[in-house]
């Protein structure tokens, strides 16, 4: 199988790429550098010439907060880019992934968010991920979309290692009233593959089991064994620039093991890494 990533270099590209050839496959890497996805003719003429039996489209702008000051460099790359990668990959009848988010959702439910709940984006960035997703619907017959959250990897920032990195603050207050379901690139890459033989549409890959951004900080410390100073805080006394749903739980269907369990062995891996570069 020849798979064409976007956002290679990303988080989770970074690892998904060794994944899939681990499975067997022959993985085309894209990115900003060699292909900017908000040129369509570009775009348009690497697919048709590369000709790859699928695209997984992990390129996006992710920064929340940030999308909420350049909401039109967001839709450019969310929106238009996926745009490309959709009208592309449709004129070659080529099956794509498309990576989206749990943001889609308001977080008024209080059960599981399944795949064919109403979305309702609170933020710039869950509003272009959804037009991202449109998109998708659009143009293409075969498709997935993937809707993950809360991820973290080795490969990029993320709140796991921002709260590593806070550890000997004298006190560390996080959001306890924010509930989700934290994801391992890993977890999420494998996921992927197993995505690859269910019928096209719609599915949630993310941790199993739910957690507040506090339950979340208190298991990383208690897996680094770590003592510090943490502290729970509502979401109005730690104001942000973009507006989070309050819970945005979703069904993930037995795609991935429980997010504590995933955590273990990031951690695990974490240490042994760092280990063996000393």
């Amino acid at each position: 199988m020849k798979v064409l990533l976007t956002g290679a270099n990303g988080m989770l590209g970074q690892d998904l790429s060794p994944i899939l050839e681990d499975a067997g496959a022959f993985v085309i890497e894209t990115s900003s550098d060699n292909m900017d996805i908000t040129d369509a003719s570009l775009v348009q003429n690497i697919i048709t010439q590369v000709h790859p039996d699928i695209v997984i489209h992990c390129a996006a702008y992710t920064n929340v907060d940030k999308a909420e000051e350049e909401p039109e460099k967001a839709e450019s790359v969310n929106v238009r880019g996926t745009e490309n990668i959709a009208r592309a990959v449709a004129s070659l009848d080529i099956p794509v992934v498309y990576i989206s988010t749990d943001y889609v959702f308001d977080g008024t439910k209080t059960t599981p968010y399944t795949p064919n709940d109403v979305t309702k984006p609170l933020n710039v960035y869950g509003r272009t991920k959804l037009d991202g997703e449109e998109m998708i619907k659009k143009y293409c017959k075969k498709y997935y979309i993937v809707r993950t959250s809360w991820l973290y990897g080795h490969y990029g920032k993320n709140f796991v290692e921002t709260m590593i990195s806070m550890a000997d603050k004298p006190e560390i207050k996080v959001v306890d009233d924010q509930i989700g379901c934290p994801t391992w690139t890993v977890e999420l890459a494998n996921g992927i593959l197993k995505l690859l033989s269910k019928p096209y549409g719609t599915y949630h890959i993310c941790g199993g089991g739910q957690t507040s951004w506090y339950g979340f900080a208190a298991e990383i410390f208690k897996c680094m064994n770590l003592k510090v100073n943490l502290k729970p805080c509502t979401t109005s006394e730690f104001p942000r620039p973009a507006k989070r749903p309050l819970y945005s739980v979703m069904d993930n269907q037995k795609f991935c093991r429980n997010w504590e369990a995933a955590l273990k062995d990031y951690i695990t891996l974490r240490i042994f890494e760092n280990t063996e570069a000393e």
